[in-house]
């Protein structure tokens, strides 16, 4: 951790308690701040609370007064909160710095940072570079948006290690010095026009990870939307990622993954499915090898890697047919989404509670369904919907039950496909149970060795 000194006796103000305002209170306290925290909530039972209280830290909660900013101090804000809170609006009315806890982590992180950030699959991509990370001798650690506050984690990461930080909108709006040596922005679409009111606000919080960038920096960009940015302005070095043209970066021909005219990998042995993370595939492929990540390692992350749990996530394969877990696609176009995956013939698991809705949205992308199992409340629909497609249609009492009768009609690379349609609730607590209990079910059925 570098001990900067920048905040020493400076009046800070953290608002918002939560996780990220817990950890930057305690940073802030640490690197000599005065830091008061200011929630709307009441605190007074709440054991963080206590515990920076103890620490010498002034907790206001219950209601946010304006009289917080009269000593003018440096403003930490949880991102989730608008900027619309009349705290946040006299703040902004008197100049103040408003800043959120990832712009904390860049001022003590002695680590490089790969920034990544977009309107789909950050999550995926930060995931599977930590797992390229994981499976080679370098060392990268996930932080941010993922779930780990930033700036904890920046006060335990070394220099010859890498902050793999996935950013949102909310936390780009709050920095000031933030600059990754490797950004990725994997796509720009419409998104949280409530929070940001408009669409070119949206993008401009996007664009902003590239903002302090410098010569001897990476801007990692989505080809099909070189339109939005100008590269005139830009210092870092853009290189592109692209699923139709070869580009100045990483693309793909005749089904190969290709950097600097080096096939990598063959698509057909990539586990990770659908044409939405192909590009999540490239952008975090190029990511790694700008950071030293090993080709043999960058391959066994393509060959292994399962994706986020329960969302379209590989389980495994027995002989030639691939598992896939789905179980939280709890809606029509959630599973629309994963039937579109594939190219290979598909056996369909789906089936849950009945919230009333047909399901014949879902016809356009049953092509390569050979077989539906069907289970759960919805049970009759899924069968009358197979049937109208002339679909072959197995019933099963559950999840576990659908696995079992799927052996006895699974064919040399068929695809095993969990993706129900509907809420769990009808069986299960949570989409996550019926997740796992589909996992269970799968490898009972694996060869014992």
């Amino acid at each position: 951790m570098i001990n900067y000194t920048g905040l020493k006796d400076k009046k800070v103000l953290v608002i918002g308690l939560a996780k990220s305002g817990y950890e930057s209170a305690k940073l802030l306290h640490r690197l000599g701040a005065e830091v008061t925290v200011n929630d709307g909530k009441d605190l007074s039972n709440d054991p963080h609370a206590k515990d920076l209280e103890e620490m010498g830290i002034t907790i206001v909660s219950g209601s946010h007064p304006i009289a917080l900013l009269d000593e003018k101090p440096i403003i930490f804000k949880n991102p989730g909160i608008p900027y619309t809170v009349p705290l946040i609006q006299e703040a902004k009315k008197r100049d103040l710095p408003i800043l959120t806890e990832v712009e904390l982590s860049y001022l003590i992180s002695e680590a490089p940072i790969i920034g990544i950030t977009g309107t789909n699959g950050k999550t995926t991509v930060t995931s599977l570079l930590g797992d390229m990370f994981d499976n080679s001798r370098e060392v990268g650690r996930l932080a941010g948006n993922i779930g780990y506050v930033a700036s904890k984690v920046a006060q335990e990461v070394r220099a010859n290690e890498y902050l793999i930080t996935e950013l949102s909108s909310f936390q780009l709006l709050g920095i000031q010095h933030f600059r990754p040596h490797i950004a990725i922005i994997t796509n720009i679409y419409s998104a949280h026009l409530d929070y940001h009111e408009t669409l070119e606000n949206y993008q401009n919080a996007k664009k902003r990870i590239y903002e302090n960038q410098t010569e001897s920096d990476y801007l990692i960009f989505n080809y099909q939307q070189r339109h939005l940015i100008d590269t005139t302005q830009i210092q870092a070095k853009v290189l592109y990622f692209s699923t139709e043209y070869p580009v100045e970066g990483i693309y793909v021909e005749n089904d190969y993954i290709v950097y600097n005219g080096v096939r990598i990998i063959h698509l057909d042995d990539i586990v990770l499915p659908g044409k939405h993370n192909l590009e999540n595939i490239l952008a975090s492929v190029l990511a790694a090898i700008l950071a030293g990540v090993s080709t043999s390692a960058i391959i066994q992350s393509l060959t292994t890697f399962s994706g986020i749990e329960h969302r379209l996530q590989y389980i495994g394969n027995n002989k030639t047919n691939k598992y896939y877990n789905d179980s939280k696609a709890t809606n029509t176009l959630a599973t629309q989404f994963a039937l579109s995956a594939f190219t290979q013939p598909i056996i369909w698991l789906c089936g849950g509670l009945d919230r009333g809705n047909g399901f014949d949205e879902l016809i356009p992308y049953m092509e390569n369904v050979r077989v539906l199992v069907t289970f759960g409340e919805t049970q009759d629909k899924f069968v009358k919907l197979g049937e109208s497609q002339g679909k072959y249609v197995i019933r099963a009492k559950d999840v576990v039950e659908a696995v079992d009768k799927v052996q006895d009609v699974i064919e040399p690379n068929d695809v095993v496909l969990l993706s129900p349609a509907c809420a769990s609730w009808d069986q299960h607590d949570t989409f996550e149970q019926r997740g796992e209990m589909f996992i269970n079910a799968f490898r009972k059925h694996l060869p014992s060795h």
